[in-house]
């Protein structure tokens, strides 16, 4: 049995974002699939998934919509908004090998911003299309 395609294009993503210096030097190692107790802002987190069937007639596959979300406790929306963009940047169109999948397509779709804990903090989540087949 192969693995989730959700598991697969987390790993890929984060391997991929983690290779880029830019994104390196903004948030370490700091995207999550929740975040830890205490962790310090900024961060970004996989979101919700959803997954559907994508399957041709002899090739099965999955489409995921997807969200990554970025938190900042800086004034304003601007550090957040920044770090989601160079996401948006990297991912919109990206070449990712995925293990027991192949990815056909991955598509930047919109971004939201958010105030959260009376704007204590800002949120901007991304949301994301992939479409993947089995391998």
């Amino acid at each position: 049995m192969s693995a989730s395609p959700v598991i697969a294009l987390r790993k890929a993503i984060r391997a991929y974002l983690f290779a880029d210096s830019g994104f390196a030097a903004a948030l370490g190692q700091k995207l999550y699939d929740e975040a830890p107790r205490g962790a310090e802002p900024p961060y970004a987190l996989f979101g919700e998934a959803q997954l559907r069937d994508w399957s041709a007639d002899l090739s099965p596959g999955a489409e995921q919509l997807f969200t990554i979300s970025v938190t900042s406790t800086m004034r304003g929306l601007s550090e957040a908004l920044e770090l989601a963009q160079r996401i948006a940047d990297l991912l919109d169109e990206a070449a990712l090998n995925l293990q027991d999948h192949r990815l056909v397509d991955l598509r930047f779709l919109s971004m939201e911003t958010r105030r959260e804990q009376n704007g204590r903090f800002g949120r901007v989540n991304l949301r994301f299309r992939a479409t993947t087949e089995y391998l």
